[in-house]
């Protein structure tokens, strides 16, 4: 038996709810299996009513969304109709809302239900493994709560380092000083920095060792108190390195440690350190592993698509790239 609901949606955010050129309301119409008619600032929902339960869910929870200030836009859309179908039933509102970091009328928030669990579990952790495909926004969500943790002064400085695994095989052969010769493999750090932050102030900051970008090695022998540590890219980390780099941990430090398991790129086949500490640190208290997925990749989406035919491909896809080349 059919039912019929009328959701009156307050006139200021009809314009967001809906989308240019109704561009919103198309996707809801393909994601629901109530039908959605529109007038004025009114919504008829019908259909079965388990179906026009949840129509009605979406439309609220992304009213509330538009009402918090944020675009409404298909792929928020989408974004939340994956919430609201999946097993956990999220609320969209709650995830996307999540303000981790704003500048110049741009704010940084988790755009999935695992981000905002990645997210809260640096809050709740001291030490987190984000492990996930490129696109995810491990480093980037990291990054921003470096940022926040600084701006707030819950710590005094922000390291951020990865392993320079190709600029080890390779620096003699580069020309430049040691630092020239390893930017290049710091690059994506600074570029991030540079959007979470006002650029002119940048320098000024490296200059007093507020904020640090270097290359794992350089973490060697030191105890770092009062910061926050990135470590990104420790797919490429060898055990030793990832256990030198964690027993640098000092007082009211918090450590967040990236990565792709799947895209290491340490010669000989080497055993990468950030898959053994994950099983070498299981279940240890404060410690918290938050692995993302294809469905929380945020870039072009077509980068997820590649995401999955790479895991679908099989073992091969999984194999170190070294031993690939190797094979070749």
């Amino acid at each position: 038996m059919k039912s019929s609901i009328r959701v009156e949606v307050p006139p200021p955010y009809v314009v967001g709810l809906l989308g240019s050129a109704d561009e919103n309301l198309r996707v809801l119409e393909q994601n629901l299996a109530a039908d959605l008619h529109v007038r004025g600032n009114a919504v008829t929902l019908t259909g079965e009513p388990a179906d026009v339960a949840l129509a009605e869910r979406a439309i609220a929870e992304l009213i509330t969304i538009v009402a918090g200030g944020q675009p409404v836009t298909p792929d928020v859309v989408r974004r939340s109709m994956a919430m609201l179908t999946g097993a956990e039933q999220e609320s969209p509102a709650e995830v996307l809302t999540l303000d981790i970091l704003s500048r110049r009328g741009k704010t940084i928030r988790p755009k999935t239900l695992n981000q905002k669990r990645y997210v809260d579990a640096i809050d709740a952790h001291t030490i987190v493994f984000g492990i996930g495909p490129a696109g995810t926004g491990k480093t980037y969500l990291a990054m921003a709560k470096a940022v926040n943790a600084l701006q707030t002064k819950q710590v005094n400085r922000i390291i951020l380092t990865r392993p320079a695994v190709e600029a080890g095989e390779r620096l003699g052969f580069l020309p430049g000083t040691l630092t020239e010769k390893i930017d290049p493999y710091l690059r994506p750090l600074y570029d991030a920095l540079h959007d979470m932050m006002d650029p002119a102030a940048i320098p000024n900051l490296l200059a007093a060792g507020v904020i640090e970008v270097a290359p794992l090695a350089f973490m060697r022998g030191r105890s770092l108190n009062d910061a926050f540590i990135i470590l990104d890219e420790a797919q490429n980390t060898t055990p030793e390195q990832m256990k030198m780099f964690l027993t640098r941990l000092g007082f009211n430090s918090k450590i967040v440690v990236t990565g792709d398991i799947t895209q290491v790129d340490l010669p000989g086949g080497s055993t990468s350190g950030l898959r053994a500490a994950i099983d070498i640190l299981d279940g240890i208290d404060d410690i918290g592993v938050c692995e993302l997925t294809s469905a929380d990749v945020v870039r072009h989406r077509l980068v997820s698509e590649i995401v999955d035919a790479y895991e679908r491909a099989g073992a091969d896809a999984g194999t170190n790239r070294a031993q690939r080349r190797a094979r070749k």
